[in-house]
């Protein structure tokens, strides 16, 4: 998945002069799965919270 630059720029603005290489590995790894999260709702591919529910509802009662 392809990451804007700006958000990149973004990323390291906001954080601390020091910081760990894994903490930035994080940062990207949640901006990964948060882009990922927005493209599959813009492509349709969610759920509303009633049908989660439900869904999750009869899940639970097997």
């Amino acid at each position: 998945m392809e990451i804007l630059k700006t958000k990149l720029e973004g990323l390291l603005n906001d954080l601390p002069e020091k910081v760990d290489v894994e903490d930035v590995m994080y940062r990207l790894y949640v901006l990964q799965k948060i882009e990922a999260g927005e493209k599959d709702i813009a492509e349709g591919r969610s759920l509303s919270h009633k049908d989660a529910v439900e869904r999750l509802s009869k899940k639970w009662q097997n």
